[in-house]
């Protein structure tokens, strides 16, 4: 079993009124790495300026984190079949909508990815493909997760 760590910090600035609901939703997000992100509300949920539209919202976490997953989990399938990609890029995308309960969620999130492969070691469509479908089943936040995760591989192979 392994854990986690995502430490957050919010708090109220001078001049803000938090009662009347006019208040900064800005925060800080530091990751066990030592890594740090500015985080805010989505300004498609709290208007401006009481979001940062340059900060990272939680919906950008989340299809951020599902796209981050599968492509690790396809850069080391595709080593272990000994095909040589150079380069890795997903234009992912997340809907919020109505969900079956009538709650407001992320419902579905499109995985985009493409992949250069080296010369004389690309897979054919078909091992791009069965490859993507592994690491799908491997991800672990995908595995995690309720919301419809759709992967539609782009690119010429």
């Amino acid at each position: 079993m392994a854990e986690y760590r995502a430490d957050l910090l919010w708090a109220l600035a001078p001049g803000e009124d938090f009662i009347a609901n006019r208040y900064s939703r800005r925060h800080r997000l530091r990751f066990d790495g030592g890594a740090e992100l500015a985080g805010s509300s989505s300004p498609h949920v709290v208007p401006l300026p009481w979001s940062d539209a340059a900060a990272v919202d939680p919906e950008e976490l989340f299809v951020a984190a599902l796209s981050s997953c599968h492509m690790l989990w396809f850069l080391s399938i595709a080593a272990q079949r000994g095909f040589g990609a150079l380069r890795y890029a997903d234009a992912a995308v997340g809907v919020m909508a109505r969900n079956a309960q009538g709650k407001v969620a992320m419902t579905r999130v499109t995985l985009r990815p493409d992949v250069a492969f080296a010369p004389g070691r690309a897979p054919s469509r078909a091992e791009l493909l069965a490859m993507h479908e592994a690491a799908h089943a491997a991800c672990f936040i995908a595995s995690s997760v309720k919301t419809e995760v759709l992967c539609e591989p782009v690119g010429a192979v």
